[in-house]
């Protein structure tokens, strides 16, 4: 191991659908923001204070491909990845920079619901859905290792 580490984790909600850019040779790039909160209480006045921060998401081929069927602008995902920073010139000649999450892996983490027979679907399915991938596992305090 060099002893350096360029790793990001992303949970967050995406700002728009996924923008593609297709090459020549078969490639593909998608992009697209994404918006993660945090939220404290100020202590001197007890005012809640909420901060979204938006990243820009870039992902390849295959997996751009599978974002672009299956990923809706707002839906909650998880993005793992490597920070880049990228410079370059606009229009008029000045030096840009911009900071960019380019995807190694991810996970989709809005259920989906199927339509029920009339047309609507059914809400206490995806919250179902979605808390069953946050549960941790049921442990007994024997069978911890330490």
């Amino acid at each position: 191991m060099n002893g350096t580490l360029n790793k990001v984790m992303l949970i967050g909600h995406t700002g728009d659908d996924i923008k593609m850019h297709y090459f020549d040779g078969g490639g593909c790039v998608g992009r697209f923001p994404l918006a993660t909160n945090d939220s404290y209480t100020n202590k001197s006045t007890g005012e809640r204070i909420e901060n979204t921060e938006w990243h820009t998401i870039i992902m390849r081929n295959k997996m751009a491909e599978a974002c672009e069927k299956h990923l809706k602008k707002g839906e909650k995902i998880y993005i793992e990845g490597r920070i880049k920073n990228r410079k370059w010139q606009d229009d008029q000649g000045n030096d840009r920079y911009s900071t960019e999450i380019q995807c190694t892996d991810f996970n989709f983490l809005t259920a989906k619901s199927s339509p029920i027979s009339d047309g609507s679907q059914a809400s206490s399915q995806s919250t179902t859905a979605e808390t069953k991938q946050v549960q941790k596992p049921n442990v007994d305090a024997d069978d911890l290792p330490f």
